[in-house]
């Protein structure tokens, strides 16, 4: 039973989230580019986990697990926008908002919460949106943010600057002050400001940055100017286009580059890392909020992403597939004073976690108790997982499977009955395809093994007599006509 008196002690948590940012790209973890002091930091005080996936590699899925600590077989959702695939089902009620509020917080999203329908607050108390203009051509009403540009007098010009889902890059075309980014941290430090004292407090910043338009502040663009960047790599089983498998053929702006030129994938690529940097830096004003209010040591502070961005690599960009920089998360949780040392500080830990885990993990660490629904584990929990199942859309010819276990990983393409296996220990970039080497065929199998038993549904379809055969390739007719130029967003007059 919760008491004024106890409640009072509770730990208030901030969850932060971003949108297609890798897990490897944060200065503390070794990326030779990106610059993240402010996450360095809070790394440096908290436990970086290493091993982080993203199950589902696309928003809405997403941020289903991470919201309601479940994967897709019981959310309901295993790809696409909206309401998802043939297997949807709504959206479950215990979330991880909820099950604070029920135990006596007060919660409050700001950002990008991406559920359906839009306005749906999936537990929390009240929610600022910014859904990056999609609530505009889905249901005809202005999200938050796009209410806010109004208020400033620019209604309606928040892609005015010829930029939006795809990577095309210019600098910010409005002012600093109502930048997305700024605006986000600036609204989740009003929440801050004006919470109730006399109960904890559980916020979910959520940033749109750095998922395209890459519209970095031109101070932030400056900053990587000179720098040399890092360019795609690609793996030798990526070079060949007509041997690759047909759900990579088939993706929208998915490979070949797009053929950009070298000059675009060095400037995407600034573009990309100073949105990371602006991110990264406003974050920072908002644990300044926590500090002058006197909380901050008594708020515990997670970062993650619902998924990350290959830009480029392997000749694919956006995510939507298996390979590490679309589904490979980062995944810090820095703890309040009082947990330190229960949980330790500045240190990795490289065990195989999920976003279905953050819900546990960040109940567990307040002592509220974990709805019977959760499917994940706490990442602090003596108990570690085996393997991950991973899974794309459903009754598709683009499906794709993936298992993540020990050392390796195995990603499966149902059209055309295609495996792959990738060593992560030696070939951290799948550069190689090893699924048909003699040495590795008893670790394939296994895998394999893992990954029958993990298809339900009309996968199953997939499987004859314990055998995966999956189903007839397809014929790759070239590529359609994409007249929406990659999504792009014009201008709004009402």
């Amino acid at each position: 039973m919760v008491t004024k008196e106890n409640n009072l002690q509770k730990p208030n948590v901030l969850l932060i989230s971003v949108d297609h940012w890798p897990g490897r790209f944060l200065s503390a973890l070794g990326h030779p580019v990106v610059l993240t002091p402010t996450l360095d930091q809070l790394l440096a005080n908290g436990v970086g986990f290493t091993n982080a996936y993203c199950t589902t590699p696309m928003c809405v899925p997403a941020r289903r697990e991470l919201m309601t600590g479940t994967f897709a077989r019981t959310h309901g959702n295993r790809g696409g926008s909206g309401n998802g695939n043939s297997n949807t089902k709504s959206h479950p009620t215990n979330t991880l908002a909820k099950a604070f509020v029920d135990y006596g917080y007060q919660a409050y999203g700001v950002g990008k919460l991406h559920v359906s329908p839009s306005r749906n607050r999936i537990g929390f108390n009240d929610v600022l949106l910014n859904e990056e203009g999609r609530m505009r051509y889905l249901s005809k009403e202005k999200d938050d943010y796009e209410i806010f540009l109004s208020e400033q007098g620019n209604p309606g010009l928040e892609f005015a600057g010829g930029h939006s889902n795809n990577y095309d890059f210019r600098p910010w075309h409005l002012s600093e002050y109502e930048h997305s980014t700024n605006w986000t941290a600036r609204e989740t430090a009003k929440s801050i400001v004006r919470r109730d004292k006399q109960r904890p407090s559980f916020w979910y910043m959520s940033f749109t940055a750095p998922h395209p338009p890459l519209n970095p502040l031109q101070q932030y663009f400056d900053m990587y100017r000179d720098v040399e960047v890092d360019l795609p790599f690609h793996g030798d089983w990526s070079l060949n286009f007509d041997q690759l498998p047909y759900a990579l053929k088939a993706r929208p702006r998915r490979i070949k580059g797009q053929n950009f030129s070298k000059i675009q994938e060095e400037l995407i690529r600034k573009a990309f890392y100073a949105l990371c940097t602006h991110v990264d830096h406003q974050i920072r004003t908002v644990i300044g909020t926590l500090k002058e209010e006197g909380i901050v040591d008594n708020t515990i502070i997670a970062f993650t992403s619902d998924h990350g961005d290959l830009l480029g690599n392997h000749g694919i960009y956006t995510k939507m597939c298996f390979y590490e920089e679309s589904t490979k998360i980062p995944m810090i949780i820095t703890p309040c004073s009082s947990l330190v040392d229960k949980v330790g500080f500045g240190i990795t830990d490289d065990r195989l976690v999920a976003q279905a885990d953050i819900m546990p993990t960040l109940l567990e660490m307040c002592e509220i108790p974990v709805p019977d629904s959760v499917e994940g584990i706490s990442m602090f929990s003596p108990n570690r997982r085996d393997y991950l199942y991973g899974e794309f859309y459903e009754d598709s010819p683009l499906c794709t499977r993936m298992i993540r276990s020990g050392d390796f990983k195995l990603i499966y393409y149902p059209v055309g009955n295609i495996l792959q296996l990738f060593n992560l220990k030696e070939d951290p970039n799948e550069l190689k395809d090893v699924s048909n080497f003699e040495n590795f065929f008893e670790i394939k199998k296994s895998l394999t093994q893992k990954l029958i038993y993990s298809l339900y549904g009309s996968d199953l379809d997939w499987v004859l007599d314990g055998n995966l055969v999956g189903l007839t390739d397809v014929k790759w007719t070239g590529d359609l006509p994409e007249r929406d130029l990659g999504g792009q967003r014009g201008l709004r007059f009402n």
